[in-house]
């Protein structure tokens, strides 16, 4: 068994390397013992995720809907022959994943395939169940079992992944608009996207990340240097898409250069050496 569970996790990591580069680098930066677990969340979030938004020409429904059949099942029996799953099973067992956050997270992967425009209160539940959800998941993870701390820094590990998670729609809203019909933000009208629509969604995006900067520095220290160089990858891509124009976020996909991204790690590694994290 200790074989088919080291081959699963590789699986994960794999997974993690090949989809997200930046996140795979953060996790890298995370102690030992917490990047297996991190990349097992990943996995499985990550294939959820290709479900609803790349299976074009299959019945993705029957896809979401067995994926989420197997995660429990794989949960309950402790294993499953899906390498995903079974190493996602590992650390929820491991680290006492709620089954909660699982539940909240396919209800907003099955949103997806139903509902292409949201108002405030379906926004904010699909933004918990996408994104909130996964910080929580990692927030176990950090914690190793202190539920004191958890309880502690569960808003901000939410304030972290909403984020992240809204940054990723005004980055992608090419994508998700044009190709996927979708429009996740209340209000905003992308065929009239406006320099006001924009700027509201950033103030918000904004106080996600103040808050969630007052949990980072709280983290345990096998944690926070890997959570904090993650941080500042995306608000890096925040700021450069706060000075982009909405006409210019509507035709291209802003993205941070290696060099930009190396940069970050340099200026971080440095405040992490003098106790500045």
């Amino acid at each position: 068994m200790r074989l088919f569970h080291k081959v699963s996790q590789q699986c994960s990591q794999i997974t993690a390397k090949a989809y997200s580069t930046s996140f795979y680098s953060a996790i890298r930066l995370l102690h030992a013992d917490l990047r297996s677990p991190i990349c097992n969340i990943y996995g499985f979030v990550r294939f959820a995720d290709e479900i609803v938004d790349t299976f074009h020409g299959h019945d993705k429904a029957t896809l979401l809907a067995q994926f989420r059949e197997d995660t429990y099942k794989a949960i309950e029996q402790r294993i499953s022959l899906n390498p995903i799953l079974h190493s996602f099973q590992l650390t929820v067992h491991q680290y006492n994943i709620q089954l909660d956050l699982v539940e909240a997270f396919f209800q907003s992967m099955a949103t997806d395939l139903s509902q292409q425009y949201h108002d405030r209160n379906s926004y904010e539940q699909y933004i918990y169940g996408s994104a909130e959800v996964v910080g929580l998941m990692c927030l176990s993870v950090f914690c190793e079992g202190d539920q004191q701390q958890y309880d502690q820094l569960k808003l901000c590990a939410r304030s972290l992944g909403a984020a992240f998670q809204k940054v990723n729609f005004l980055r992608d809203i090419k994508a998700d608009h044009l190709q996927l019909n979708r429009n996740y933000f209340p209000g905003a009208d992308f065929g009239n996207f406006t320099a006001c629509m924009k700027q509201e969604i950033e103030q918000d995006i904004a106080k996600d990340f103040q808050h969630a900067y007052t949990g980072i520095l709280q983290l345990p220290w096998k944690a926070r240097f890997g959570v904090y160089v993650a941080y500042k990858y995306y608000l890096s891509l925040f700021k450069k898409i706060k000075k982009t124009c909405p006409a210019q976020i509507l035709e291209q996909r802003i993205r941070i250069p290696n060099y930009l991204k190396a940069l970050i790690l340099v200026r971080a590694g440095v405040k992490n050496r003098l106790n500045l994290i």
